[in-house]
């Protein structure tokens, strides 16, 4: 559990990263990866949830 927890920090924290680096670089694909990756995230941690 803590290990899902901690994986699932790691991608959110990635995800933030490649938003805001994206918005340096003024690279919408990379912004768009980076939503993504937060929204994937929370969709998994919900399903697993119900």
């Amino acid at each position: 559990m803590l290990k899902r927890l901690v994986m699932s920090g790691v991608i959110v924290a990635l995800g933030a990263f490649a938003m805001v680096f994206g918005e340096f670089d003024d690279s919408p694909g990379l912004q768009g990866l980076g939503l993504l990756a937060i929204i994937g995230v929370g969709v998994v941690e919900v399903r697993r949830r119900r």
